[in-house]
């Protein structure tokens, strides 16, 4: 069970990493949009943290999609 939380932790922290890439933000503009701190993004995309859906959905408004997008990391190996 805690492998498989860790694993999509890291699958969304990935999403997260390559949907900020996409639009050209840096950690910290995502930060500003989203009023979480650089550091929790960082942290988030590495999958070393397991973000609150309330955390996820600031994340995802900032990245302007879904909160049920920017969760379905089916689509990403790892």
């Amino acid at each position: 069970m805690a492998n498989e939380v860790i694993r999509i932790s890291k699958k969304i922290g990935l999403k997260i990493k390559l949907l900020r890439n996409k639009i050209g933000i840096s950690q910290e503009e995502l930060g500003f949009r989203s009023s979480i701190s650089k550091t929790q993004i960082g942290l988030i995309e590495r999958g070393e943290s397991s973000p609150t859906i309330d955390t996820l959905d600031q994340i995802a408004q900032a990245l302007d999609i879904s909160l049920k997008d920017l969760v379905d990391a089916s689509k990403i190996d790892l």
